[in-house]
């Protein structure tokens, strides 16, 4: 999952931008109101967290702007501003969750996740599941024939992401975007890469195979 973060304090950036990558997110990290309104305009986003304070372009006006044009990214507000009146504004101007600083980093990834399931239409329990093969979103937990399968972070956001997608069909190019922090080089084998140590993971015991290669075009997972 990719999160753009809009945020000009450069330790609570930091901070986040280092708990959301070792829990497996894609982050790009913009230090000003109009440099976060040009990402969220022309790149994709799973979610986004904007700080309201900000140079160049207040993080209202940013989020209003963006639903002027129809962008529809889950907009985590953070803010120093913790009253009701500041709450409201913020979710009135377009914000769909708002958290006050300071905060714990759990708190903000559970909002992060929360966010992300809604926009998908995805209900509680959270759970994915393709055939025999199933995943936790809260805890985190990969099981397969109900035997527990361990994943890396990264591995495990490629698995979410493809599962998202369950039956359709997703380019290397929209993998990298969701599951990395940077674009598509077509030089690189790391998606390849990737999807052969979570096959490994996943299929190598099953007689039925779940990750199946598109030729030319990309990856899917589903039953055959």
């Amino acid at each position: 999952m990719r999160v753009l973060l809009v945020e000009d304090d450069v330790k609570i950036a930091s901070f986040i931008i280092k708990g959301l990558r070792s829990a497996g997110y894609a982050v790009d990290h913009a230090m000003d109101g109009e440099e976060g309104l040009r990402l969220a305009l022309t790149e994709p986003y799973d979610a986004a967290v904007i700080d309201l304070m900000l140079p160049r372009q207040d993080g209202l006006s940013l989020i209003r702007e963006l639903r002027a044009g129809k962008v529809n990214t889950p907009v985590l507000i953070l803010s120093a501003k913790g009253s009701v009146d500041d709450r409201v504004r913020g979710l009135e101007t377009g914000g769909d969750d708002y958290l006050t600083k300071p905060f714990a980093f759990s708190e903000l990834l559970a909002r992060i996740q929360a966010l992300i399931r809604r926009a998908g239409g995805i209900s509680d329990p959270i759970c994915l599941s393709v055939g025999d093969l199933s995943v936790n979103l809260i805890t985190r937990e990969v099981a397969r024939g109900g035997k527990t399968i361990d994943l890396q972070p990264r591995e495990f956001s490629l698995l979410e992401y493809l599962m998202r997608n369950a039956g359709r069909i997703v380019s290397k190019t929209m993998i990298m975007e969701h599951v990395w922090d940077y674009h598509f080089d077509p030089q690189t084998n790391v998606v390849e890469a990737r999807i052969s140590r979570l096959r490994d993971k996943i299929d190598r015991e099953a007689d039925q195979k779940l990750i199946h290669t598109v030729r030319g075009v990309g990856y899917v997972i589903k039953e055959i």
